[in-house]
């Protein structure tokens, strides 16, 4: 659900970590010790393995020991913001499949982007890799989904504008909830670069709201972590 799956997608050449999205059961969670006790992963911040600490929110955070994964960090997350159940996305997920390591399932396209609609400015050159890959492999195929996510998502300029003038119907349809269209209707490409800036400033704050309880939670799990040491 992170820097993997960007690579996995061809968004991106590496990645020093492994982000995953995990099914908050009982059942799942032994299976995830185990594998866990399999890599020697100890856990490396707060907080603490918890399903409440999860459903939060928060993720969990392991450094890998084990032959061939040692340094490796995992991170492990149930809940992202804006974004729907487990379920949901694993129904809609993609599988990828590799012939060392078998098939490899992340988030659709879609829901990395939304995922991917942080605080880090790091995040928002992927996003727009992510939408500009996924284009470049479905143009031929440009079906009712593909046509909203491209005119919905994509923060390449000059892509934009030539969106709109392929899909014009769809684009009217779709200006009241992304007035900036009306910038690459026009072709005015200074208005646009700046309207796409400040729909990323504007994402950025709400992910900053988000966080924002989640980070004083986090300082009373290292203060009952001092207490505890």
């Amino acid at each position: 659900m992170g820097g993997q799956a960007c690579v996995l997608y061809g968004a991106a050449q590496f990645s020093k970590d492994i982000d995953f999205l995990i099914l908050a059961d009982d059942a799942n969670f032994a299976g995830l010790h185990a594998a866990l006790r399999e890599l020697k992963a100890d856990r490396i911040a707060v907080p603490r393995f918890s399903p409440q600490v999860l459903q939060r929110g928060h993720a969990v955070h392991y450094r890998c020991r084990a032959e061939g994964t040692n340094g490796l960090r995992v991170d492990l997350m149930t809940k992202l913001r804006d974004l729907p159940d487990f379920e949901t996305l694993w129904a809609r997920r993609t599988t990828i499949s590799d012939p060392i390591a078998g098939d490899l399932n992340a988030l659709s396209v879609a829901d990395l982007v939304a995922a991917k609609k942080t605080q880090r400015q790091k995040d928002w050159p992927m996003i727009a890799a992510l939408v500009e890959g996924h284009y470049h492999a479905m143009s031929a195929d440009p079906n009712p989904e593909r046509i909203l996510f491209w005119l919905t998502e994509t923060r390449v300029p000059e892509r934009l504008v030539a969106l709109v003038e392929l899909f014009p119907a769809e684009t009217r349809s779709l200006t009241p909830s992304r007035p900036l269209l009306t910038h690459a209707i026009s072709g005015d490409l200074p208005a646009l670069r700046e309207a796409l800036d400040a729909e990323a400033r504007a994402e950025q704050e709400k992910d900053r709201r988000y966080w924002e309880p989640l980070k004083r939670e986090m300082e009373e799990f290292r203060r009952q972590e001092r207490e505890r040491s």
